[in-house]
């Protein structure tokens, strides 16, 4: 029994201690758009792909189409830079922020307003 309370603040402290990850990078907001979030995040991805010729994914956040991240191009789900598209906080349309580095994607973003 004397090594079972050692051992057990040993196990909890290990569990207490910092992650070895690093943060998740900040989001930033980009502005809103007029269109629902489906239809802000397929104009979004269409943006990128015709301005880079690259793959883009989109991922379902939430469903019935309320809620999606567009991945920049040549970044991948989960944990790429990435548009994420939400809906509007107040009335209809979207809200719009940006995920990752800073990045030259707000051009591409702001058409879809």
């Amino acid at each position: 029994m004397k090594l079972a309370l050692p051992a057990l603040v040993i196990a909890v402290s290990g569990c207490a201690s910092q992650p070895s990850s690093t943060p998740p990078p900040e989001v930033r907001p980009v502005g809103q758009s007029q269109l629902a979030p489906r239809a802000a995040a397929i104009c979004i991805a269409q943006k990128w792909i015709a301005s880079s010729g690259q793959t883009t994914y989109i991922q379902h956040v939430f469903a019935n189409d309320t809620a999606f991240d567009v991945f920049v191009p040549g970044q991948q789900p989960p944990s790429g830079s990435a548009a994420l598209v939400r809906p509007a906080p107040s009335g209809t349309g979207s809200a719009v922020s940006f995920r990752g580095p800073a990045v030259s994607a707000s051009g591409e973003i702001g058409q879809c307003a």
